[in-house]
């Protein structure tokens, strides 16, 4: 075959080895034969052959791109769909066929406009518990064997020291809740008894094998455990295993604790009612028969819930709910469904994030690569190739090229979606409660996403090479020698309208307030991103205003040559600048959106704790417990010199509202304490009413949500507690440190009956004595009352924080690694792929008389601009968004810790110096053709 370079005019006949015919390509001023078509496609596949052998480099950098993208979208469309197909793990009622729990959903509906209804959803906190009058109505049931009411509540327990016996294996610490159970309850798993009897009297209890071990106790030692009430000592009168689990001695995510029947009940403190029902079924009976049958002697019963004066219950048309399959877990773990939904919202965020970015990395990265080929295309159209053999070789070659690179990175995905799920479970991100499963099906996701990413870059591509495919071939010649004067209008148009939307946007944050804002200010920051792409010529032209004079004035003939190249190739530029502002702007909005409120309601939270002392608990387990009761922090309160106490409970309240006409269900985290120790203890900052009028019935209101609910001092606000209690309160108090205390703040008395444990998470103590003496006297009553509480002085600021914050903060971190790899890969390419591009300017230059210290100041000094315009235009459309959202939320201006700022800064020029210093070394290494010195 005969091939001639791209700038000889000889030789206009191709011919392949395989065939013995010739392609004719005429030239533009001869006349054109028609083309068959099995000729025009096998031109353009040895075209296309030619082409990936001779731009190895530049497809390099387009595979790298291609095969971060296919890794990354595989790696997260993974992890979506694992969370979709979540559920809470099935441990505690793996015996059973069916469990009969409470409805865990609340539901609003409204009328829409035209007398249509939309309803939302949310899931509910607090446990919903089942009447124990309808135990008959299921043991009725054809096929059921038994039904075992089973309540579980939280035990804090500590091995007897005294009475312990010698030789026992040393306690270490339980990582995993610890709940008590009727001995009846048993069943459910069902355990079995390894070692010992079953409990016979109030002072008896059962352990499960993997907790026994855990504490060093064996069947006759006693132990001190601690429920709702005081601290007790029981002996272990045996110990038992889950049955069928091989060598499993306990539940894996949970400590059983089992006593009779009666002092379970006693304990729980709803002998009424209880937890859930699980159903055992005879032999021989389907699970689908006892659903059916369940359900059907449950109809018109309706979960236990006690009303109180101005509540009421809404929107609940499922009444009891029959649970089968991995539904069974759902009573176990209460906090998994929420968990779950948090995390999908999260995941299904960053997936839309990663998808925009990639979509605006790859179509740079290829448009680039196609753009160092002009003039090798505008050379072909002058001899004669058809604007259709043009766009086939194109894509073809970047078909092969993707297809390859999508594979590998779906492959790759793979062990990434392993890594993010084990960094998720590290970081406690996900319950333990909750499982992800990876069914088969789920590992062709990432050929989906692979083909995603070839459809993608087979379109950018196309879109790349259309202009010098359609125009006529002597104009295709004379754009080839350089760029275009100004960018496209469509372009240049869509860029203007992105950023009049986002500075529309972040106007409408600065505006609104609470969740409206942040919708608002995450809204401007992409379109001014998006702006900014598209404008990027012309962004590279107005920097070029600005830096050119001083390049020219102080960086010598280096500099003036770097003004010179940079100014007759703005869109180059523009190119290079693109994705470093990608990664400025969402980066900084990541993490300086979280660190603003995190940095505002910390200090917030330090000035509304003024009490001397606190009392806390280690946590749940052996050494510590899950909570402080009422009785407690009355006994210390009457500990001579304590002037204040009371606890902080911690719970969720559900907000029914309509945003944009539709139905919105928005669940808060609320705290409650005692209004007689305001503000001596927590000072809410009240700007309006007063919080010692908090009590039944009344509730206080956040500054920032007040107003966004046209809330005043005496306003009926409705609320859906944790168990799904719809309740309306009278406004007493509005408070300014909403940040820190959550926008609603509650008397101990309103909200501990909603609650499925009512225990104080701490106890704030103010103290009219010294602080040594009265925090000696204060352990001395823990000692008896609280298992596993201690004294600490000085006590941290009290902050609420989202129940989705600790998947938030990893999501976060991920999505910030994934965005800041992807960019800096992307701005590797981009400028690899420009400066391959000008090896032969770089070579003319030496040729004139360049030397190569003035040709390395000239790369340093067009490095340094590019980095610089990324950083401050990236930065200005960070700013935007982040002071909209900073200002109504957080009434502060953004802030950024200087050691991430910091490395932003570093990746950014140690990228951009990469990118423009090292692909030149080759060109800089070759002496002068022609002798001439170094200079």
């Amino acid at each position: 075959m005969t091939y001639a370079p791209q700038d000889s005019p000889e030789a206009t006949t191709y011919a392949s080895h395989d065939s013995p015919e010739a392609t004719t390509y005429a030239s533009h001023d001869s006349p054109v034969r028609p083309v068959r078509p099995v000729r025009s496609r096998r031109t353009a596949r040895f075209l296309a052959a030619r082409s990936l052998k001779l731009h190895r480099k530049a497809w390099a950098a387009v595979f790298a791109v291609l095969v971060l993208t296919s890794l990354v979208l595989g790696g997260f469309a993974l992890a979506t769909l694992s969370t979709v197909a979540g559920h809470a793990r099935v441990e505690r009622y793996a015996g059973a066929a069916a469990v009969v729990a409470g409805d865990q959903t609340t539901r609003y509906t409204a009328e829409l406009m035209g007398g249509e209804s939309h309803s939302a959803s949310a899931e509910l906190t607090e446990r919903v518990r089942v009447p124990r009058s309808v135990l008959p109505r299921i043991a009725a049931v054809p096929g059921v064997r038994a039904a075992v009411a089973d309540d579980a509540f939280p035990v804090a327990m500590s091995a007897n020291p005294t009475a312990t016996r010698a030789g026992a294996p040393a306690p270490t610490s339980t990582p995993t809740p610890v709940y008590g159970h009727s001995w009846q309850a048993a069943a459910l798993a069902p355990f079995t008894l390894r070692e010992g009897r079953a409990p016979a009297g109030p002072r008896q209890v059962v352990l499960d094998g993997s907790l026994a071990d855990r504490m060093g106790v064996r069947v006759g030692d006693t132990i001190r455990a601690q429920s709702l009430g005081t601290p007790a000592t029981y002996e272990i009168c045996g110990i038992a295993a889950p049955k069928g689990q091989g060598d499993r001695t306990g539940l894996g995510h949970q400590g059983a604790v089992f006593f009779t029947d009666q002092r379970a009940r006693q304990l729980a403190g709803h002998p009424g009612s209880t937890d859930a029902i699980g159903v055992l079924a005879e032999p021989g009976v389907s699970v689908e028969q006892i659903h059916a049958g369940v359900r059907a002697a449950l109809a018109g019963a309706e979960p236990a819930r006690s009303v109180g004066a101005g509540q009421r219950y809404e929107d609940d048309d499922t009444g009891l709910r029959v649970l089968t399959g991995d539904s069974r877990g759902e009573p176990e773990f209460l906090d998994a469904a929420p968990s779950r939904w948090g995390l999908l919202q999260l995941l299904a965020s960053v997936c839309a994030l990663v998808v925009m970015i990639a979509v605006l990395v790859v179509a740079g990265t290829i448009a680039q690569a196609v753009h160092q080929r002009a003039r090798e295309m505008a050379l072909l159209r002058a001899v004669g190739a058809t604007p259709e053999q043009l766009r086939a070789t194109v894509s073809r070659e970047i078909r092969t090229v993707a297809v390859v690179a999508a594979v590998t990175g779906a492959i790759g995905s793979v062990p990434v979606f392993g890594l993010l799920l084990r960094l998720l479970r590290s970081r406690d991100a996900v319950p333990a409660g909750l499982e992800l499963p990876t069914p088969w099906w789920l590992y062709a996701v990432p050929l989906l996403t692979a083909g995603l990413t070839v459809l993608v870059a087979w379109l950018a591509g196309t879109l790349a090479c259309r202009r010098t495919a359609r125009v006529r071939p002597a104009q295709a010649m004379g754009e080839a020698q350089g760029e275009p004067e100004r960018p496209g209008r469509g372009r240049t148009v869509t860029g203007l309208v992105m950023l009049c939307l986002g500075a529309a946007s972040a106007g409408t944050a600065v505006l609104q307030f609470g969740e409206v804002a942040a919708m608002a200010a995450s809204t401007a920051a992409v379109t001014l991103v998006i702006g900014c792409a598209l404008l990027g010529p012309w962004i590279a032209r107005g920097a070029l205003r600005v830096l050119g004079a001083p390049a020219r004035r102080f960086g010598g003939a280096g500099g003036y040559l770097a003004a010179a190249a940079a100014q007759a190739n703005s869109r180059r530029l523009g190119a290079a600048i693109t994705p470093i502002v990608l990664m400025v702007a969402f980066v900084t909005v990541q993490m300086s959106g979280g660190a603003t409120l995190d940095r505002q309601g910390g200090r917030q939270g330090e000035e509304a704790v003024r009490a001397d002392l606190a009392v806390t608990t280690a946590g749940s387990g052996t050494t510590g417990g899950p909570g402080i009761t009422e009785e407690t922090v009355d006994r210390i309160s009457r500990v001579p010199g304590v002037a204040a106490a009371s606890g902080v409970l911690h719970s969720t309240v559900v907000l029914a509202r309509k945003d944009v006409g539709e139905p919105r269900l928005d669940r808060l985290p609320v705290l409650a304490v005692s209004p007689s120790a305001m503000p001596r203890l927590l000072d809410p900052g009240v700007v309006e009413g007063d919080t010692a009028k908090l009590g039944r019935g009344t509730v206080a209101v956040g500054k920032d949500r007040a107003r966004s609910l046209g809330l005043g001092i005496g306003s009926v606000v409705t609320l859906r507690y944790g168990d799904g209690a719809n309740v309306s309160l009278r406004v007493a108090a509005v408070y300014e440190r909403s940040l820190a205390l959550g926008d609603f703040l509650f008397a101990t008395e309103e909200l501990a009956p909603h609650m499925s444990a009512p225990l104080h998470s701490r106890v704030l103590l103010g103290l009219d004595a010294p602080a040594g003496q009265v925090q000696a006297a204060v352990q001395r009553v823990l000692a008896d009352t609280a298992t596993g509480a201690r004294v600490t002085p000085h006590p941290a600021g009290e902050q609420q924080k989202a129940e989705d914050r600790g998947v938030g903060e990893v999501i976060t971190v991920v999505a910030v690694s994934v965005i800041g790899g992807f960019t800096v890969i992307a701005v590797l390419s981009t400028l690899t792929l420009i400066m391959i591009g000008r090896r032969q300017e770089i070579q003319l230059l030496r040729l004139v008389g360049a030397g190569r210290r003035q040709i390395r100041r000239m790369l340093r000094i067009e490095a340094a601009v590019v980095g610089l315009t990324g950083l401050v235009v990236g930065a200005a459309a960070a700013l935007v968004p982040l002071v909209a959202l900073s200002l109504p939320l957080a009434g502060t201006l953004p802030y950024l810790p200087p050691v991430q700022a910091g490395v932003i800064v570093a990746v950014v020029a140690v990228t951009v110096a990469a990118g423009v210093l090292l692909p030149m070394r080759p060109a800089l290494r070759k002496r002068h053709p022609a002798g001439v010195g170094k200079r």
